[in-house]
């Protein structure tokens, strides 16, 4: 945030309480899990989301870290003309999720990974789950397996999907190598693809 006039600072730290609460229920989290994820405590982080607490870097850094964004979004600073995304990949069950778009709101843009599924491991009915929303794929390599209702399809590189995920759907690996594919969803689509679970597993 280098380079911002005081009245500019002002205004971007005074917007910064609405924003983190509406990041917060956006992702489906609660006062409490975040505390627990930051260290923060519970009456901190709400007197934060209401104004009634400075957000100071000490308060800020370990909330960016938690949602996965740059301290920039966080807190809404003016863009400084780079374009440019840089991403921060993470780990979800097992998958590799590379961030292709920096804003809160809207729709989100990933890269996945997902390794082969293990040798000697059989092959098994999905997992299928539905939300709200619609969901885009590209598959870039590889062979993704989609469930999606009473359809078990695979895709192939070059290939797309599209599809309301009010219907249960999953994935899989259906090759013996990584499977690389592009996935374009909502709020929705990312709390169940990217945060249903906790870190780590």
């Amino acid at each position: 945030m280098k380079g911002m006039a005081d009245d500019d600072l002002t205004e971007v730290l005074t917007a910064v309480g609405p924003r983190l609460r509406a990041l917060r229920r956006t992702r489906g989290t609660t006062l409490a899990q975040l505390s627990e994820t930051t260290g923060i405590s519970l009456s901190t982080l709400s007197r934060l989301e209401s104004g009634q607490r400075k957000p100071t870097l000490e308060l800020l850094l370990p909330l960016a870290k938690a949602y996965g964004v740059q301290l920039d979004e966080l807190v809404g600073a003016p863009a400084t003309g780079d374009p440019r995304v840089h991403p921060r990949p993470f780990t979800r069950h097992g998958q590799t999720f590379v961030p292709l778009t920096r804003y809160l709101g809207g729709l989100h843009a990933y890269k996945q990974i997902m390794p082969p599924r293990p040798q000697g491991v059989r092959e098994e009915p999905l997992e299928q789950r539905a939300h709200e929303g619609y969901e885009w794929l590209y598959v870039l390599s590889g062979r993704l397996r989609l469930a999606l209702g009473e359809h078990d399809l695979v895709l192939t590189s070059g290939e797309a999907a599209e599809f309301d995920t009010r219907t249960p759907h999953g994935f899989a690996n259906a090759g013996d190598r990584p499977v690389e594919f592009l996935s374009l969803f909502g709020a929705q689509g990312e709390r169940i693809h990217v945060r249903a679970r906790p870190a780590g597993t």
